[in-house]
């Protein structure tokens, strides 16, 4: 193993293309690992960070620290794409209708698993440092950290099971806001560490105070003002093409701005996704489906990284001991504090039993304050901090997702948020055609008859057959408009077969709808006959599948019903 191990740092890590090398792993082996997980039911972001793992420096340090850290602009990138998709779930509609909700779950939530972990790692401290300022230092500090939940490994989650619904917008709203919640909370707590374990150089505690204000307001700021030039490039033009080209320049430019100007840059993004969602409702949806198309090997990449980051070796016992106080504190304060303001704020009961399930991802707003830390207390409060935290992302990284996906199946929003290509994608022809009769025209109908046959039906399009079923072609209503212009007075000599014209494509009822629809736009077709055993067992009509589809996509949808209040 030692061999193998020499063999990889020195033959692959030294090599001009350990980028490509990089990006093929992940992505090759992230996308295999991530499959591999979702066939035994697991969400795919676990596998993607276990091979993360696996060739990272836990594992067979393909991956090494240098190279990882090569990879951070392309961190930013994915954070930010993250932040930005949340943001385009935050509509002003739905925080006028819960924002009251969503506030009062937000803080017991945060402030519940603040304060668990506080007690219990002071206490934990006491046990074992002695130390009354000690305790109360690594208190504050991991107590503030607790309360942040991870945007990435959520939304992740809710994309793969396309869940939507009441708990997955509360889930949504609670994400993007109890990072400030947290930030503030760090704020506070590491002024008054700072003077705890006497930090030379220490600032002003209100200058402290002032820093978080400065990287949430500077971050609105920006993401408004990258939000309203974006809006209003979408507004003057519908090319695809240029809407993905200006969507991926302005998230560059917001995350780089935020950058330069050292704030928040994911919730810079946020709010940009949030102000052309609410500006340009529908131009927004454009943007936000194009952006999806590039967002899977972005995330794939990404948790593959997460993964490589993680580093076990060498943990002190005081250090497994934060860990485990941290995850039993910070669990057990996410999972009652939701539930009690679940129950306090009046949300239907189906959130209130499944919200506990759905907030344990920690990452993102979590390990850059531990970093922070890192930076702020030299020395083994600060080191152990990072240590803690680092360790406990990847056990709630690989958990979470599970019990998120188990909440968000109790809660019936699974599958939910489908699209037209989602339904089209998993049909078959037959799909289509159960519920509906095959009206026929036989090819020696009366043009009268034939009339009366258009008149009480919803198609424009008809087949024409012979005595035994077959096809021979296809009657429109163009074709009948057409042929009495010039022949009206031989209406009543005219049949059926003077009508039809040749249809030369045809489907059978076990084809995919996939395949029918790829046929339908490259040959630019109206309708598609369906034939089974040689007979015509129906037509498709593009205009009446799309209108059956969204009937469709309704349905599923109003299934869920609204969030009520008791």
């Amino acid at each position: 193993m030692e061999q193998l191990q020499q063999f990889f740092d020195y033959s692959f890590i030294s090599s001009h293309l350990n980028i490509l090398l990089l990006l093929g792993i992940a992505l090759f082996g992230g996308t295999i690992g991530g499959r591999l997980f979702q066939r035994i039911k697991f969400p795919q972001v676990v596998g993607y960070i276990i091979i993360g793992i696996l060739v990272g420096q836990t594992g067979l340090n393909i991956v090494d620290k240098n190279l990882i850290d090569t990879f951070l602009p392309f961190n930013d990138f994915a954070l930010g794409l993250i932040g930005f998709m949340v943001g385009g779930e935050l509509k002003v509609a739905i925080f006028r209708k819960y924002g009251k909700q969503f506030t009062i779950i937000l803080f017991l939530e945060a402030l519940t698993a603040s304060l668990f972990v506080f007690i219990i790692v002071f206490g934990l401290c006491m046990l074992v440092l002695k130390q009354w300022t000690y305790s109360l230092a690594y208190a504050l500090v991991f107590g503030s950290i607790a309360s942040a939940t991870a945007a990435a490994g959520t939304t992740d989650v809710i994309w793969e099971y396309k869940a939507k619904g009441p708990l997955t917008t509360t889930i949504l709203g609670i994400v993007a806001l109890d990072d400030i919640l947290a930030l503030f909370l760090f704020a506070v707590s590491s002024s008054f560490v700072k003077k705890l374990i006497g930090v030379s150089g220490t600032s002003k505690s209100w200058l402290d105070i002032l820093l978080p204000m400065y990287e949430i307001v500077g971050a609105v700021v920006i993401g408004m003002f990258s939000g309203a030039i974006l809006s209003w490039l979408l507004n003057k033009f519908d090319d695809e093409d240029r809407i993905f080209t200006f969507s991926i320049g302005a998230m560059f430019l917001v995350l780089g701005a935020a950058i330069a100007v050292k704030v928040d840059m994911i919730m810079a993004a946020m709010v940009m996704g949030v102000v052309i969602t609410n500006h340009t409702p529908e131009k927004s949806k454009k943007v936000f489906k194009i952006l999806e198309r590039i967002s899977t090997p972005v995330y794939v990449l990404f948790f593959v990284l997460v993964g490589a980051k993680l580093n076990i070796t060498g943990m002190t016992s005081l250090v497994l001991y934060f860990v485990l106080a941290f995850l039993v504190g910070r669990s057990t304060g996410k999972m009652l504090g939701s539930w009690l303001g679940a129950k306090i704020s009046r949300v239907s009961p189906v959130i209130a039993r499944c919200l506990p399930l759905c907030l344990f991802s920690q990452s993102g707003v979590a390990i850059g304050l531990a970093i922070l830390s890192g930076q702020r207390f030299s020395g083994s409060v600060g080191d152990n901090v990072v240590a803690v935290i680092t360790a406990t992302t990847f056990i709630v990284q690989l958990v979470g997702p599970i019990f998120l996906k188990i909440g968000l199946r109790r809660s019936g929003e699974t599958g939910v948020n489908i699209t037209e290509d989602d339904v089209i994608n998993t049909s078959k022809v037959r799909d289509f055609l159960a519920n509906s009769d095959c009206v026929k025209i036989r090819e020696d109908m009366p043009v009268q008859q034939v009339i009366q046959v258009f008149s009480e039906g919803d198609n424009l399009y008809y087949p024409a057959v012979d005595k035994d079923d077959r096809l021979v072609g296809i009657i429109s209503v163009d074709n009948i408009k057409n042929t009495l212009m010039y022949s009206l007075e031989l209406v009543d000599v005219l049949v059926a077969h003077d009508l039809m014209e040749h249809c030369p494509y045809t489907a059978s009822l076990g084809q995919s709808m996939r395949s029918v629809f790829d046929m339908i736009a490259e040959k630019n077709l109206e309708y598609v006959p369906v034939i089974d055993n040689d007979k015509v067992v129906g037509i498709l009509e593009t205009r009446l599948v799309r209108k059956a589809i969204a009937r469709k996509i309704e349905t599923v949808q109003a299934a869920v019903g609204d969030m009520c209040v008791e």
